[in-house]
């Protein structure tokens, strides 16, 4: 990991400092899409916190069973070492999925109008915290002038990758946030949109082979693709007019999608530079 300072033992990377600021940024974007909804501020922020913490907990369990199982079997200790890396983003995903299910069931609240709320504010979260990822892509097999070099190879810079694609994804749903027919739907191109982003990038990146150039990542973005499109049809029903009614407000401004291209040209000239 890339080190930026050192606070007494206690070392700042790289890759903590942009998922913090990945936070901090989706965290205000769910804020403002729930201001515009007319969602309690104070419910959005109960949901958000609690899901943040069980995503990574998630992250961490779905990576250790499904990436690396062998080695913590070995190793327990290790189980518990986050800040040395092994998150998975899917699995961050399941988990975050269910706890929410069962906390807006439970505290009565509108699952489908929250998620999409939330999937603007996730997906630009997750463009900005991997600009600090360490897990560098495959060496290419012509010497392509974007690549990275690491040990003297020249690899596939797949955090810029997957960082653009995200933020491509945040722009398409930020302009369409206000003309869904119902919801979910913003939810249902989130999950969708970034499976697909997902399994892209994996064409570039060492990972469990399943079969073929496939890997374990691709099965999953797989499955979670057709989950999405049969709740898509599920949730659809009946529900056009609920989600018209919540399109209310402006629709996104000329320096809006300034920010976001500054985020992007300002990551990507960081990235090379601290590489």
């Amino acid at each position: 990991m890339v080190e930026i300072f050192k606070v007494g033992h206690f070392t700042i990377y790289l890759f903590g400092i942009t998922i913090a600021l990945g936070m901090i940024v989706g965290s205000l974007v769910m804020l403002k899409e729930g201001k515009r909804k007319g969602i309690s501020t104070d419910k959005l922020m109960d949901l958000l916190i609690y899901t943040l913490v069980i995503s990574v907990i998630g992250a961490r369990l779905f990576y250790i069973l499904v990436f690396n199982l062998e080695y913590y079997l070995n190793n327990p200790k290790a189980i518990f070492a986050i800040r040395e890396g092994g998150l998975s983003i899917q699995g961050g995903l399941i988990f975050g999925i269910m706890f929410a299910l069962w906390y807006t069931k439970k505290n009565n609240l509108n699952f489908w109008k929250i998620a999409d709320t939330f999937a603007p504010g996730i997906i630009i979260g997750q463009a900005i915290g991997r600009i600090g990822c360490d897990v560098f892509g495959i060496p290419m097999s012509e010497q392509y002038f974007w690549g990275i070099k690491i040990n003297n190879q020249l690899l596939h810079p797949t955090q810029i990758y997957e960082a653009i694609l995200d933020l491509l994804l945040f722009m398409y749903l930020w302009r369409i946030r206000n003309k869904i027919k119902y919801n979910g739907e913003i939810f249902i191109k989130y999950i969708i949109g970034f499976s697909i982003i997902r399994g892209i990038v994996e064409f570039f990146r060492f990972n469990p082979i399943v079969f073929g150039p496939f890997t374990v990542a691709h099965v999953t973005s797989l499955v979670i693709i057709i989950i999405a499109l049969l709740v898509n049809k599920y949730i659809k029903k009946d529900k056009i007019q609920e989600g018209k009614q919540n399109n209310r407000g402006s629709n996104s401004s000329l320096l809006e999608y300034i920010i976001i291209g500054l985020i992007g040209v300002v990551g990507v000239w960081f990235y090379y530079y601290i590489h």
